[in-house]
């Protein structure tokens, strides 16, 4: 793998083909999930452990699975992969494990995970896919840590609510007074939607500005020096 080649899979897997923000691929886990921060950041954990092993299966078998029975070989290759980490959460984070409840084994039929075996892993070498999986995990991640923050401090003021069930000597960061009433919106669903469509749309503004950029042509050495 080329340093050029690592570069384009991170920018498409943390920003440009960000699986929340441009794919809109996973929404279900993505808004039933992240009512704080520790949900969807361990939820995104466990979807980057099977995106990245898959991928790598799925890459070096490539040659061997039949095209015409590819996507059942794929979805058991990630069904495997998915029943090893439930189980691991249910022996290690039992009461985390008990939150994201049926979102774990979800992951088999996430959209995010079946596509980029599909579009991605099916074609390129192991290294490449590895690395697109674990990237495209890391956007996953990002997204919805931050989408689960934002809900967390609008709906209770605090800030790794539940982080205890992960290391139980933490305690959620109390970030507004303790008399804060709590913004009832910020935990539901309809709270989910539209501060997803904020983050939506400033990175499409984000996109838009940097692509006005580029269009720029720099100045000539004469424009530059003000001759005419």
């Amino acid at each position: 793998m080329t340093r050029d080649e690592f570069t384009t899979i991170a920018r498409n897997g943390l920003w440009k083909q960000n699986s929340s923000l441009a794919q809109l691929l996973g929404l279900c886990p993505l808004l039933a999930v992240t009512t704080n921060a520790v949900n969807g950041i361990m939820l995104s954990l466990a979807t980057i452990i099977v995106m990245a092993i898959a991928n790598v299966a799925v890459a070096s078998l490539r040659n061997f699975i039949p095209h015409e029975i590819r996507i059942p070989v794929f979805i058991l290759i990630v069904a495997a992969l998915v029943t090893v980490v439930d189980l691991l959460f249910n022996a290690n984070l039992h009461e985390l494990y008990i939150v994201l409840g049926i979102f774990i084994p979800l992951i088999v039929t996430n959209c995010i995970v079946l596509a980029r075996v599909e579009a991605f892993a099916a074609k390129n070498p192991p290294l490449n896919s590895t690395v697109d999986g674990v990237f495209m995990g890391l956007g996953m991640l990002w997204t919805l840590g931050l989408l689960g923050a934002m809900r967390e401090l609008l709906a209770n003021g605090t800030l790794f609510g539940g982080i205890d069930m992960v290391f139980s000597s933490l305690h959620p960061i109390q970030l507004l007074p303790e008399n804060y009433p709590g913004f009832l919106l910020g935990m539901l669903p309809p709270g989910a939607f539209i501060l997803l469509g904020c983050m939506i749309a400033a990175k499409n503004w984000m996109d838009a500005r940097a692509a006005r950029r580029a269009r720029q042509l720099p100045p000539t050495p004469v424009e530059a020096l003000g001759c005419h």
